[in-house]
């Protein structure tokens, strides 16, 4: 009988472990996948908002097109893992006179995952503080070309 009474001593701690652990280590694994998988479509989407505006500039920055305003709809998802997020922009240059670099930032709405895209633009850029909100029916991006070759970008859109 003593083997019985080592099983039980041995099998039923072992037992109630796993049914505590297992548990949580699998919600964990889960919880940590599904944020992995949020981080890579809104990067994707961050990447893509990038594109869109160097593209509105290599565009634009011609010499043929003269004063303008354009506006592009928002070429991005309304949700990314069903979460609605937020897009903002900074316009920084290494000096005065250089190459500038619009840096877009998407914020994912209750669980704040972020993802940051860089766009390589010319001197002659200006960004209006603005945001874009995904789920805004009519969320664009406006580029305006003025007559000294300025080219302004802002986001845009309702709600």
């Amino acid at each position: 009988m003593p083997s019985v009474t080592i099983e039980y001593v041995i099998l039923i701690p072992l037992l109630f472990t796993q049914v505590l652990v297992f548990p949580f280590v699998a919600s964990t694994i889960t919880s940590n996948w599904q944020d992995s998988q949020r981080d890579v479509e809104l990067q994707d989407a961050a990447n893509h908002l990038a594109s869109t505006i160097q593209q509105l500039y290599l565009t634009i920055n011609r010499d043929e097109v003269l004063e303008c305003t354009v506006t592009q709809a928002s070429p991005v998802p309304r949700t990314v893992g069903s979460y609605p997020y937020d897009a903002t922009g900074s316009l920084s240059s290494l000096s005065a006179n250089s190459t500038r670099f619009l840096s877009v930032t998407l914020t994912l709405d209750e669980v704040g995952n972020t993802a940051t895209a860089a766009a390589v633009l010319g001197p002659n850029v200006s960004w209006t503080d603005s945001s874009l909100r995904s789920t805004s029916t009519d969320a664009y991006i406006k580029v305006q070309k003025f007559s000294n070759g300025t080219i302004d970008f802002s986001f845009g859109g309702s709600g």
